[in-house]
């Protein structure tokens, strides 16, 4: 699958290294030169790099993941034609807290941004470290992914790239559930970065 990322800091690094060692193509839709970019070229040869409407363009499926105060300005300049845009951004307000004051999602506000996308929240509820590496060795079930969105199709897609990196892809319901995907993310950043519990630290999902 062609997929293009906005974004290509730690987050979308890590994502984008993965899928691309799983056999996806990966376009890093580029702005403006700067060092993040040249970075992660560097650390992956197999990834091409092109402007952002192209990498929209050529793109089955968009990865957005950048600091989310970016995103009403970058998004309402792009066109997406019905692409399926993965929602990997955060709104963090001050002292750990949701940044929009747990009024709406975050992913609501980029559907806003952005209405000729499919938005679907994904690969928001831990940290990079998890994104690079999937693997619990000693387990016998797999990390869940949550995920939420308002097209059934675009999810099943986006499952299938969760059921790549080896999480267990949980539809969580429409796209108002990214709201607690947000929350669940804010739990994972104090316990793990301001409370020192291990990065590694997953949820996962057990049904009887």
């Amino acid at each position: 699958m062609i997929l293009a990322f906005i974004g290509i800091g730690q987050v979308g690094f890590a994502l984008a290294h993965a899928l691309q060692q799983k056999g996806h193509h990966i376009i890093v839709a580029v702005d403006r030169p700067s060092e993040t970019v040249s970075k992660a070229l560097s650390q992956n040869a197999n990834f091409e790099a092109k402007p952002l409407q192209e990498a929209i363009d050529r793109a089955e499926v968009v990865f957005l993941a950048t600091p989310f105060q970016a995103n009403e300005m970058l998004l309402q300049s792009l066109r997406f034609n019905g692409k399926i845009l993965v929602d990997c951004t955060n709104p963090v307000g001050p002292g750990i807290s949701h940044g929009l004051m747990s009024t709406i999602s975050g992913s609501e506000k980029v559907q806003e941004w952005a209405p000729d996308a499919l938005v679907v929240k994904a690969f928001t509820i831990y940290g990079f470290e998890n994104f690079a590496d999937s693997t619990f060795p000693g387990y016998n079930v797999k990390p869940v992914m949550m995920m939420a969105g308002n097209d059934r199709a675009a999810k099943d897609t986006v499952a299938s790239l969760v059921t790549d990196l080896g999480y267990e892809p949980l539809n969580t319901g429409a796209l108002d559930q990214a709201l607690h995907l947000e929350h669940m993310t804010l739990l994972w950043v104090k316990m793990v970065r301001r409370d020192k519990h291990h990065p590694g630290l997953v949820w996962a999902k057990l049904e009887r």
